[in-house]
């Protein structure tokens, strides 16, 4: 008689969601009291699993803090991604990535923290979690702008410039508004980068003064 067949799913899943249950516990605590002063007993305490079950999962304080840093970046790309899946319009996907990107900051203020802490204590990295997401996408932001810019939706500008800037733009957003406890409405503000970014300073008058580069 053939055995019975078991499936590994159940198991795999209970494993998933005891990773993200100690991701979760793990980023209130970093953004609450810092790398330094988080203590694993207290967070092991607090999801009620012994202190052993944490290092089957994390071998290490640092490897669960940047667990969890990235596991921050991974949603804020996800989050942006499924906002822009069905837009078509480059203005308005533009326009929908900043107003996700305000957005999941204002509801994930923990996650600045975690960015914060990780850039001051962890200098020995090659780039900083942030960083490295950026530019992983890098290449595929590249090729639908350049996709923009050849379909006469954006003027022509190099694009890894237009990269930079945006990208730049959005990240100083972020921690100004973290740092100085901005009270402004997400579209207040997305309405504030859209004008600038699609419109600029300058009026036609302007312009017509500028001297031709």
């Amino acid at each position: 008689m053939n055995a019975p067949i078991t499936s590994l799913e159940p198991k795999a899943d209970r494993c998933a969601e005891r990773r993200e249950e100690i991701l979760d516990a793990a980023t209130k605590l970093f953004a609450k009291h810092g790398f330094n002063d988080t203590d694993t007993q207290q967070l092991a305490d607090e999801i009620g699993v012994g202190k052993g079950t944490l290092y089957r999962y994390f071998p290490s304080k640092r490897e669960l803090f940047l667990a969890a840093t990235d596991r921050g970046m991974r949603k804020l790309c996800q989050t942006i991604d499924a906002s822009v899946e069905k837009i078509t319009d480059p203005p308005e996907r533009i326009a929908t990535v900043v107003r996700s990107y305000l957005t999941f900051f204002q509801d994930h203020p923990e996650l600045c923290e975690l960015l914060i802490h990780e850039r001051a204590l962890f200098k020995d990295r090659k780039k900083p979690t942030y960083i490295e997401y950026r530019e992983a996408n890098r290449e595929r932001l590249r090729a639908v702008y350049q996709h923009y810019i050849d379909e006469g939706q954006i003027r022509v500008i190099p694009v890894d410039q237009l990269l930079d800037v945006l990208g730049d733009l959005l990240y100083g957003t972020m921690f100004t508004n973290y740092f100085s406890e901005r009270h402004a409405s997400v579209e207040e503000q997305a309405q504030g980068i859209l004008n600038i970014l699609f419109h600029g300073i300058l009026s036609d008058e302007g312009r017509r003064r500028r001297p031709a580069e």
